[in-house]
């Protein structure tokens, strides 16, 4: 689950940004940061001390509740915490507080694309409609199908959502749409999300322009569930999860993972529900800055033919933004490649950025959401990047 957004990194107004927040902080000592909020950080080294400077605007904005970060820089990994996994009950996240990492989950499912590519269970330029029982005469435009590779970087034309109800996201009160997205999703099978599929009407050549679509990402996770034979969440545990030692990273949680749940807020401080059964694909996926810190060390070796795979430009270029297999990347000032994705729900705001050619990555994973809060938390990340990479 995702609410629609770009995070363009090299944008000179981010840049800017960025660069005013620095002026601002480089000021201050470390220990600034309300002293009513709770921290681990031991504000001994240079990443300790780099990591407090770029936490302090974050964590001084009231409606901050929590906030984990973890760090993989040339084979080291560091993890600090902020605040409450709820508000008044003084509990300081750990490295095992468990998360929901929303859209972050799209890169996983980008991971599975490539892996059945590379088993060669379906092809990157494939019809959809080729995975899909009954006729879909619609999921064309001008002649030019949908394909599986335009699902997995937003250039299907598919809606946002599926069912398609726009008019939830007009002038809508953040605090309020995720109880009625909840009801809206509540009795959603996937018998009626196929239904509303064949509804759709594309404006558009597939391929030719950018639009953030959860419902096309769904629609990836359904056809990669038919071609490897097996369940959504047994594809990652079996493919990503397990091997990787990544043992709180799932979409169903047992009794004791949920305990170790953090409580997600909106931006007036009400308590959010979280995401429906439903997101699988889109951003079903939990996980923990522990776990998270395993799999940047996963996707920054390219040996690996199915991660390099998932890096592969599939729309746009380099020297400007570009997509991947779900992941969103660019490249620095020094040539490398910088791969990155968000990830929002009703009541988390996330982000993964790592540097492939640079040995670094950083996960920053927060129980608090509002509309800006994607956009500071992906600038702290490049605030992070910065001063320590």
């Amino acid at each position: 689950m995702h609410m629609p957004l770009i995070i363009k990194v090299r944008d000179m107004k981010i840049q800017l940004g960025i660069l005013f927040l620095l002026i601002q902080v480089i000021s201050l000592p470390a220990q600034t940061i309300n002293n009513k909020v709770s921290i681990d950080n031991k504000l001994k080294s240079k990443v300790d001390l780099a990591v407090q400077k770029a936490a302090h605007t974050y964590m001084n904005d009231k409606r901050t509740v929590g906030l984990s970060i973890g760090i993989y820089k040339d084979g080291k990994t560091y993890m600090y915490n902020y605040g409450e996994t709820k508000k008044g009950y003084k509990k300081l996240p750990t490295k095992e507080t468990i998360y929901e990492i929303a859209s972050i989950t799209k890169t996983f499912t980008g991971f599975l694309l490539a892996q059945a590519v590379i088993e060669k269970k379906l092809n990157l330029d494939d019809d959809v409609r080729r995975y899909l029982d009954g006729d879909y005469p619609n999921l064309e435009f001008a002649g030019q199908p949908v394909k599986i590779v335009h699902l997995a970087n937003h250039t299907s034309g598919l809606p946002g959502f599926l069912p398609d109800k726009p008019e939830l996201f007009q002038n809508a009160d953040y605090n309020e749409l995720p109880f009625i997205l909840t009801n809206v999703y509540k009795n959603y099978s996937r018998a009626d999300f196929y239904r509303d599929l064949r509804k759709i009407k594309l404006n558009n050549i597939p391929s030719n322009n950018f639009k953030y679509s959860n419902s096309g990402t769904q629609l990836l996770g359904y056809i990669l569930e038919r071609v490897f034979k097996k369940s959504f969440e047994d594809l990652v545990m079996e493919k990503i999860t397990n091997p990787l030692k990544m043992k709180d990273t799932r979409i169903t949680l047992s009794k004791s993972q949920k305990a170790r749940l953090a409580t997600g807020y909106g931006g007036n401080g009400k308590v959010m529900p979280y995401l429906f059964k439903q997101a699988e694909a889109e951003g079903g996926l939990h996980s923990t800055i522990s776990d998270m810190l395993k799999y940047i060390k996963f996707q920054l070796n390219e040996e690996n033919q199915a991660v390099k795979l998932s890096h592969q430009v599939t729309y746009g270029n380099l020297n400007e933004m570009a997509t991947g297999l779900f992941w969103s990347m660019d490249k620095a000032s020094d040539g490398s490649r910088d791969i990155w994705h968000s990830g929002g729900s009703f009541g988390f705001s996330n982000f993964c950025l790592i540097s492939l050619e640079s040995d670094f990555g950083v996960i920053l994973l927060s129980n608090e959401a509002d509309p800006d809060k994607q956009n500071q938390i992906g600038k702290l990340a490049v605030e992070i990047k910065k001063a320590v990479n």
